[in-house]
């Protein structure tokens, strides 16, 4: 059986081995669907072997059902599926039904991979806390890039001197805290230091480096923004954002 995934449909192509009638059909992604699919498989009475090519997550539903179902469930390459559907077709572009034709060519010759479904062999936990953590690696490094291409030219230019020795956390927090240099320079040198000695955390010299930022500040060309401003609560809200991930 050759199935050509995509989101809310799939088109399936199935023939039993030694003959040369193919049956085709359309599988909704629903369950009453993949009911009506098992059970029409079932009553081959014969071995079942399914193959599908794996792209982004379309797939994770019915591979499921079937593997459970216990039918063989295999996975194609997308790098040898496009291959064999340029050779056969002289074209590249994706096309339904010509796809599961292709599948299932690929499926005769033998040309397939194994397919082990995360949740059947217990792997599904750590492979999404695996992603997960991927994609909250990459937001965060996405958001650090917005403040320091962004944020930082408009309010805090000379900022840059002090990130480079700072944990992103730590300078989120002291950026929350004062968004804007003209906030800084507004304040009293002993009375930012005092309000800025437990954001910047443990740091050698911290007096010296609070003075350093305090004298910056004073002759910064950052927008000379209100504290009440809007833009000022967007950075805020940003920062926060990147603070909380």
């Amino acid at each position: 059986m050759a199935i050509d995934i995509t989101k809310a449909r799939h088109e399936v192509l199935t023939a039993i081995l030694g003959k040369k009638r193919r049956r085709r059909l359309t599988v909704l992604n629903q369950m009453e669907d993949f009911q009506r699919l098992i059970t029409s498989l079932a009553r081959y009475g014969r071995p079942v072997r399914a193959a599908f090519e794996a792209t982004g997550n379309d797939h994770r539903a019915l591979a499921y059902h079937l593997a459970t179902a216990g039918f063989e469930v295999k996975r194609l390459s997308s790098v040898a599926l496009a291959r064999t559907r340029q050779a056969l077709h002289n074209s590249w572009d994706k096309n339904d039904p010509k796809d599961a034709q292709v599948i299932f060519q690929m499926l005769e010759i033998g040309n397939e991979q194994f397919y082990h479904d995360p949740l059947v062999r217990g792997t599904n936990d750590i492979q999404q806390l695996s992603k997960t953590h991927d994609i909250v690696s990459k937001s965060k490094t996405e958001l650090w890039h917005r403040v320091l291409t962004h944020y930082l030219p408009q309010y805090v230019p000379e900022a840059d001197r002090f990130h480079r020795s700072a944990r992103s956390d730590g300078f989120f927090a002291f950026l929350e805290r004062y968004p804007s240099a003209h906030f800084i320079s507004a304040m009293r040198k002993d009375a930012f230091t005092a309000d800025a000695w437990d954001v910047v955390g443990r740091k050698v010299a911290k007096e010296r480096l609070l003075a350093d930022i305090h004298e910056t500040a004073k002759a910064s060309v950052g927008l000379p923004v209100g504290l009440d401003s809007d833009a000022i609560s967007m950075v805020r809200l940003v920062l926060g954002q990147g603070r909380s991930r």
